[in-house]
């Protein structure tokens, strides 16, 4: 039996609008009482990114702001993913809250906000993709732009775009505003892909054999290559399952097809500073070690 339809669903975790949640007549959790299974999941994964993403992010921002003589070019976006990524790791215990006690809509404003800005995460993951692929294909040019506003001008753009994103999506009552989410995620996957593909291709061709390259381009090559793996871990759900929504049944959708896919793109508020972590050269998600751009950019 359908308790809801797709534009008005109790159960669309990051967009519950118009529902009866917010009249007061039950929970989320209550409505998927046929699936919970898939919602304990999403939220054991939400609490894993509290606890891990919180001091792992908050050691990226420390170490970013000790090294920020030696800084990278990237460091400008992985900051400000950093600081996104901790504030939205606060949200578990009243996203707990909200899904299985509270009957009142109020607190799903604060959440769709947090939501929205996680939603477009992937952009800031895009430009540090872009600004990597610039440093390894096209050094001469990356080179020539190393020195210039443009980052700050593109992070002010991306922040713009979130934030109102955010916003509509806090208000709840903008049409069509999972299509936009569809759209981004759609094309940030794409650009990340190609990104990482293109840096692989590279790395890989640096040499006349894998055995043959160099040993700091074939760690690159081997962090890069778990990279890759991490985006399409986080990001391929959305992006495979989204556009097929007409297929799925509105319970399945909501209580299954949605939870699952946001639960794993949410998780990587956590994964990534990990990965940051884990080298002993800072790096981020979609780029490789600093000594390989620097050598490939002839800086």
């Amino acid at each position: 039996m359908e308790i809801f339809n797709f534009n008005s669903s109790i159960l669309y975790i990051h967009k519950p609008l118009n529902s009866s949640v917010g009249g007061g007549d039950i929970t989320v959790y209550e409505g998927c009482k046929d699936m919970p299974e898939v919602l304990i999941f999403y939220l054991i994964l939400q609490f894993i990114n509290m606890f891990l993403g919180i001091p792992a992010n908050l050691m990226v921002l420390w170490l970013l702001h000790k090294n920020k003589g030696d800084s990278s070019t990237s460091d400008i976006f992985i900051l400000h993913l950093a600081v996104l990524d901790t504030f939205f790791c606060l949200t578990p215990p009243l996203e707990l809250a909200s899904i299985v006690f509270l009957t009142t809509g109020t607190t799903w404003y604060v959440l769709r906000f947090f939501y929205g800005l996680k939603d477009y995460s992937p952009l800031f993951l895009s430009c540090i993709c872009l600004d990597r692929y610039m440093a390894v294909l096209h050094p001469i040019t990356f080179t020539e732009l190393k020195d210039r506003s443009h980052r700050k001008v593109c992070l002010a753009v991306v922040w713009l775009v979130t934030l109102a994103y955010a916003v509509a999506k806090c208000m709840g009552n903008i049409p069509n505003i999972a299509k936009a989410f569809t759209v981004m995620i759609l094309a940030a996957f794409a650009i990340m892909l190609f990104c990482n593909v293109s840096i692989l291709h590279a790395l890989r061709q640096s040499g006349p054999g894998r055995d043959e390259m160099h040993p700091v381009k074939k760690r690159a090559f081997k962090m890069v290559f778990i990279i890759l793996a991490i985006i399409v871990f986080n990001y391929f759900p959305p992006v495979a399952l989204f556009p097929f929504k007409e297929y799925f049944t509105p319970d399945e959708f909501n209580c299954y097809v949605y939870t699952v896919a946001f639960g794993f793109m949410d998780v990587s508020s956590s994964i990534q500073p990990v990965l940051y972590l884990s080298r002993e050269i800072p790096s981020v998600p979609c780029c490789c070690s600093k000594e390989v751009f620097d050598q490939k950019s002839g800086v």
